[in-house]
């Protein structure tokens, strides 16, 4: 099954165990969040994953946004 979260993230359960990743990688959106709290900056993230753009890490962002403000019961 393929999920579509966004633009450039997905989520399939052929790719990294279903786990949300970057359309057309196998990095997963997890990896640049953890990087981002551990006071990586956009530019040492984009060395590290040179198939990763920008707006790839704008789309993370906005993902744990999305899902921080869900409401779970």
């Amino acid at each position: 099954m393929r999920v579509e979260i966004n633009e450039f993230i997905i989520a399939d359960s052929k790719i990294c165990h279903g786990q949300p990743t970057f359309k057309g990688t196998r990095v997963m959106v997890s990896i640049v969040l953890e990087m981002l709290q551990d006071n990586a900056t956009i530019k040492e993230i984009l060395e590290a994953y040179p198939s990763l753009t920008k707006e790839h890490i704008s789309a993370a962002l906005e993902f744990a946004a999305e899902l921080a403000g869900r409401r779970f019961k």
